[in-house]
């Protein structure tokens, strides 16, 4: 069984298409999604659809990104919908065929607001814990305030008083590559961006898949500092 943790899609379904084509997932590994499935990119309701049906395939897990939460404020809020849209909001609501209309949530289907509301907040095992964007060290991680999972920076991240390495995404990592300080790793790699990469991460070997909108697939090693140390 392999654990395998994904970075930030932004509505890239193509991006995620080819990865899952390539990592291949069984049955009995784990997926580990980091949130910020919509926005941004050009076919979030792709994304979504592919998702639902991954649940099929193997054992799931789908965290909470800020961009998710924005969208969930938005459906009942004419201000935080105005906000959102102006925040790569825009791009998900034209992918629902609603670009200018006050109605737009009615265009997205029940299976999809669904799938939003049953986003996690944070997932722990025995060796990792996964986050969208950070935590604070010194709390549990059910005391873990939202504007610190879902919207901390990950230079802010420090060595969590559990001992267990951080898996996270939610800052693009500018040079298409994983960042690893050791205690934690950010797997969000721009995919969104041009020339960036969607990651996967196998959370215990260190091996990496990635694959990019333009359906470029490229396996990596992570160059992790403990590996750069003992290379040395």
């Amino acid at each position: 069984m392999r654990t395998l943790a994904i970075g930030d899609i932004h509505g890239c379904r193509r991006a995620l298409t080819t990865l899952l084509d390539s990592v291949k997932p069984k049955k009995d590994d784990q997926l580990i999604f980091l949130g910020d499935y919509i926005d941004r990119g050009p076919d979030s309701p792709g994304v979504i659809n592919t998702l639902l049906g991954l649940q099929n395939r193997c054992k799931t897990v789908f965290l909470r990104g800020n961009h998710e939460c924005m969208m969930l404020d938005a459906r009942d809020s004419f201000l935080k919908s105005e906000i959102w849209q102006n925040c790569g909001g825009l791009e998900t609501v034209t992918s629902y065929g609603a670009e200018g209309r006050t109605d737009w949530a009615s265009c997205v289907p029940d299976a999809h607001w669904s799938f939003l509301e049953q986003t996690v907040r944070a997932f722990e095992t025995e060796k990792q814990i996964f986050v969208h964007a950070c935590l604070d060290p010194n709390l549990e991680l059910k005391e873990q305030p939202d504007w610190v999972l879902f919207w901390e920076y990950f230079e802010r991240m420090q060595p969590h008083k559990s001992g267990k390495k951080v898996i996270c995404g939610h800052t693009p990592q500018t040079k298409g590559l994983p960042g690893d300080v050791g205690h934690a790793i950010c797997i969000d790699t721009g995919c969104v961006y041009g020339g960036g990469w969607l990651t996967c991460l196998d959370v215990d070997s260190g091996h990496c898949w990635q694959a990019s909108e333009k359906g470029e697939f490229r396996p990596k090693d992570l160059d992790s500092p403990s590996k750069r140390s003992s290379s040395a």
